[in-house]
Parts: C-alpha cells; structure tokens; sequence
C-alpha cells in the first residue's frame, strides 16, 4: 500500500483506483476517513457537489486543508481498511458501530471437563466464546437446554487427573438431583464428557441434525439393547431439542449459515437489524441505532456494518441477504437482495425488525420528553448548538423614513413567549436609517447590562435580518468578549434562509419543520413588539409636536391635557370654560389663541 498527501487543489491529481482517503484540518487533526471504488471521483464529489448537500457536510469540507489517501489491490481491501481506520482513530465525522450495551456470550471454557457459562468478559486463553447474545433470556434458555441435555458441571473444581485420583472432592447436589454425572470423583468418563460437549457445541452453532440423529441412534441402541428407562432419557432429550428447534424455527431449514442483515433510516439516524440463521432458525440477533454525522447514505452505512457485525460475531457465512444493493464488490462472500420466497421474506422480517426498534426509540423520546424540548431539541441539531437553548432572545429595528427610531427584543423561554422579559429600544447614537448601527446599539446596551448586574445570557440570540444584521450583532458580541459564549443566528425575510456566524451558506429548514415555525414566531413577536413601539412612539411625539409650539405649555401640562381630552384634535375643539377647567385660565386662552392663528 503506497500514502500520498495532496492538497483540496490537487484532487485532480488523486489515482483512479480503490483506497481510502483521509482529511485533515488546519491542525493536522484527522476529522474524516472514507472508502472509494476510484478515489478521484469520490473525493472531487465533496469539493464540486454544493448544492443539495448538509451543512454538517459543507462545514466539513470547509475544514479540509489535506488529503491523504492509501491505495489498495480490491474494493473489498478498501472496505476492510476504512472499518479498522475508523475504530482506531475515531475521526469526529465518522459514524462508530458502538453499541452503549455490552452483550453477553456463552463461554466453553478451557480445562479439563470443560464448563459452559454466560459471561460479559472476554478473556483471551480462558475459552471458546459463542455469541454476543442480544437478549439475555434466550442466552439463559440455550444454557439451561444444554445442561438438561447433557449434564455438564456447574463447579469450579480443578478436575486434574492427580486431584481427581487423591479424591479430593466430592459430589455434590447436582450430582443427587441428576444434573451432573460426577466427573469430580471419577464417575464421569472424560471421553464421555467431551463427546457431550462436542454435541453441546454444535448447537450453540445451530446446527442442531447432528445432536438428535445422535440422540435417536442411542435411544434406539438403548430400546434394541431393552435398556427402556435409557431409551426413555434419550427420547426426553430428542423431544426437549425437537421442541426448541421448532420455537426457533421461523424459515425454511433449506436457509443454512446466512446472514440477514437490514438497514431503514431518518435524517439524523440509521437502524441496522442483524439475523444469524443456521438450518432455518434464528441463532442470534440485533439492532443497531447509529448518529449520521455527515450525509452518508445507506448504502455506504451498509457496508461498513456488514464488516463490522460479521467481524464482532466472528461470522463466516458465504452469504449476506440485505434490503440494498452495496457499491463495493467482496470477494470472501456474496451479497444478495432477494426479490421472492422465503429469503425474501426473512429480509422483510429483519427489516420489520429495524423498522419496530426505530418506531419505539422514537416513542421513548417523544413520551419521556417534555412537550417544548422536542422542538428546542430539533433547533438545536438544525443549527448544530452545543446546547438546547432553552432561553431565545431576538431582536428587530424599527423606523420610518428614519424617524424615531425604536428597537425590540423578545424573550421566549421554553419556546413560549416570556413577556415579562420584553424590552423595548430608543436608539440614541445613530443618526438617520442604519440598522446596522442600530443593531449594534441595541446588542451592546443589552447584554453590557447584563454583565454588569451578573445575570445569565440567553443560549440562543436570534436577529431578524439577514448577514448585515448578523454580522452588526457579532462585532457587537466581539467587542463585549462574549462572542463564542452565547449562540447566535439572522433569519432572513425573504426565503426564511437562516444565517450562522461564519458560515456563507444559508441554512435551509424545512418549512414543516416545528424548529423553523418556532423561529418565525420568534421574529414575528419582535417585528409586531418594534412596530407597536414605534407606533406609541410617533404618535406620542406628533400630539407633543404640535402643542409644545404654545408658549407656556410644558410637558406636564400637555400630557395633562392628552390624559383629559385623548388627543389634540379634541383640545382643538375644546371650547374656554372646558380649557379653563383643566389648566387655568392664562394657559386656556393661549391654547384658544394659538388654534386660532392656526385656522
């Protein structure tokens, strides 16, 4: 395998074969690994394909400052290398087949009268691990099966042949109860013994003809021999395993060593089910729930588990049945996407399976979570926050013809209005339409405020407008050295595009989405806040205006005359004595006077 290093410039000059790639960042830091058919194609599709990609995607090739790629002879030598890659760099865009379980096996051990157990633990040397069990039950049930069948022992005595011929130990109640044959005091043949678990191990690998031709060819010794209560064990024993093959068996036996493995999805995750079937049965299964972190499709998702889930079950089918058609040509075994019969339905039952396990992850969510985090949890993924903001504040400028100019600001706590926590805005440093300027006014005399009385910021700032606005609010937030502390986003008017700080591609939410409708009512409530200021405001200083051109008349004396007659058109025609009544003779008839002159 030969490595080179090129730089975004130079993918015209990446090799037309299969390999990986791998990207770094600024900081030499490995952030992706990837598996290509022809490297050059695949790695010049991240850098010539914007549009119609995520922004999770597009933040990640912004990231990229070198690209190493490996060659390899196969695709399937690509596949391979870009699985063991992957778990031992962990790059922060690469899903991970993990699972938070660790699942139990079941454990042959290695030692003289070998034991069968259940265990969490793998220990290289102790012994031959069957599994991993995704449910305990049915690990507990093969276990149980295969003690009753063969009486294996439970003890943790060292059987050596010097311990057993010194009689060290004795047998013990499983030994009375007839589920141990007593190999601890030589009553057991080890040849008999190992026969057994021999038979054991054939069907913890679901292969279960060998174990009942076994156990009807000695019934019928035992019946020709008229050993009857023999016969008899032997034929409890053949209908015990007769009954668990048929609770077991759910396809045509004709289906041997197979591997079911199916894959459905959303935006934001993939569901895998995993079916191991021997002779018609089920011998293990599990679903799998993985976080997309880029805009992997299935396809790609598919390929990677089908290694890994072979690879952790220790799997040598020569035949994988899955719900899609992969990229990647393998050698070792076949893929195949049945259309009919009964391997098609074993597919459609390991897809039902996945599909189920996505439905009730979905209902958990939804049941356990408080109505207002579903959406704040959504928002949170669409801007890619560290955080669910549960505390918004957004802000809105509003003037006329640059008059009076006026700012709003909302606050939504738990996505609900929290109107308590309004304030409205005179702009007092910016001289004519700039709301820009204004903006930036506003961001800074609000959150000064709130440093210097010690009160927590909002998770999330939103501001109606578009990158000039935005971008007025950051410098704003800069210069306070609270940039990077608190999130911060512009929502645009036009085609309700959201704008983040450094990032020149809006992002585009869908309009059915609850985060986006949450948004607009965010920038609605501080449009219709602003406007209904403004409103108070113009209004406020046109009765002010036109009464404040009478001599003697100062603002208390107006506002007492607004607050009697409701406005100026009223006073205007107010006759003397009415006048007189409220603000004295002298100011009555200069009021009178002054309307008069008007006329």
């Amino acid at each position: 395998m030969d490595e080179f290093r090129y730089s975004p410039e130079d993918i015209k000059r990446l090799p037309d074969k299969p390999g990986v790639y791998k990207y770094y960042n600024k900081d030499d830091q490995l952030i992706y690994i990837g598996k290509a058919k022809n490297l050059k194609k695949r790695v010049a599709s991240y850098f010539n394909k914007l549009s119609g990609i995520s922004r999770k995607t597009r933040k990640m090739v912004s990231e990229i400052k070198s690209i190493e790629v490996t060659i390899v002879n196969t695709e399937f030598d690509a596949l391979l290398l870009e699985n063991n890659l992957i778990k031992s760099h962990q790059p922060r865009y690469n899903i991970l087949m993990r699972d938070d379980k660790t699942y139990p096996h079941i454990v042959i051990t290695n030692e003289r009268f070998p034991r069968i157990h259940s265990t969490r633990k793998i220990e290289k040397g102790y012994g031959t691990y069957y599994g991993p069990y995704a449910s305990v039950r049915a690990m507990k049930n093969i276990i149980d099966l295969l003690h009753k069948l063969f009486q294996i022992r439970t003890c943790k005595y060292n059987l050596s042949e010097e311990n057993i011929e010194k009689q060290k130990f004795k047998v013990c109640l499983e030994y009375h109860i007839g589920n141990c044959k007593g190999p601890c005091e030589g009553l057991q043949d080890e040849k008999e013994y190992d026969h057994n678990i021999n038979q054991a191990i054939n069907i913890l690998k679901g292969e279960l003809t060998i174990p009942k031709q076994y156990f009807k060819a000695e019934m019928q010794d035992a019946a020709a021999n008229l050993a009857f209560e023999k016969a008899q064990s032997y034929k409890e024993k053949l209908m015990l395993l007769e009954d668990f093959q048929a609770k077991t068996t759910i396809v045509n036996t004709k289906l041997d060593d197979v591997d079911v493995i199916t894959i459905t999805s959303d935006e934001k995750r993939a569901y895998i089910n995993y079916l191991k079937i021997n002779q018609g049965q089920i011998t293990a299964t599990k679903t799998t729930e993985i976080k997309k972190k880029i805009d992997e499709s299935d396809s790609d998702i598919l390929a990677t588990a089908i290694i890994d889930i072979r690879e952790s079950y220790g799997s040598t089918a020569k035949e994988v049945f899955t719900n899609l058609e992969i990229e990647f040509d393998i050698p070792e075994f076949s893929i195949v996407v049945p259309k009919i019969g009964d391997k098609r339905k074993v597919v459609e039952l390991s897809l039902k399976n996945a599909i189920l396990y996505k439905k009730e992850k979905l209902k958990n969510v939804e049941s356990k979570a408080p109505p207002h985090l579903a959406v704040l949890t959504e928002l949170k993924e669409a801007l890619q926050l560290n955080s669910v903001p549960f505390n918004i504040e957004c802000f809105d400028n509003s003037n006329l013809g640059g008059t009076n100019p006026v700012a709003s600001m909302v606050s939504f706590k738990n996505a609900k209005p929290s109107k308590k926590d309004y304030r409205h805005f005179h702009i007092k440093t910016v001289q004519g339409p700039d709301d820009f300027a204004s903006m930036y006014e506003v961001v800074t005399r609000r959150y000064s405020r709130l440093l210097r009385e010690r009160k927590p910021l909002p998770d999330l700032i939103l501001i109606d407008g578009g990158k000039g606005q935005l971008s007025s609010a950051v410098s704003a937030l800069k210069d306070m050295s609270i940039y990077g502390k608190v999130a911060i986003a512009g929502i645009a008017k036009r085609l309700e595009e959201i704008y983040v700080p450094e990032d020149s591609y809006p992002i585009l939410i869908s309009k059915k989405s609850p985060a986006l409708k949450l948004l607009q009512h965010l920038r609605d409530e501080a449009h219709r806040f602003a406007i209904t200021f403004h409103r108070k405001v113009r209004s406020k200083n046109a009765f002010k205006t036109s009464l404040s051109d009478i001599p003697g008349l100062g603002e208390k004396t107006i506002n007492k005359l607004l607050q009697h007659f409701g406005s100026v058109k009223n006073i205007k025609e107010a006759n003397y004595t009415d006048l007189e009544q409220v603000v004295g003779k002298s100011r009555a008839e200069k009021i009178t006077q002054h309307f008069k002159k008007i006329d």
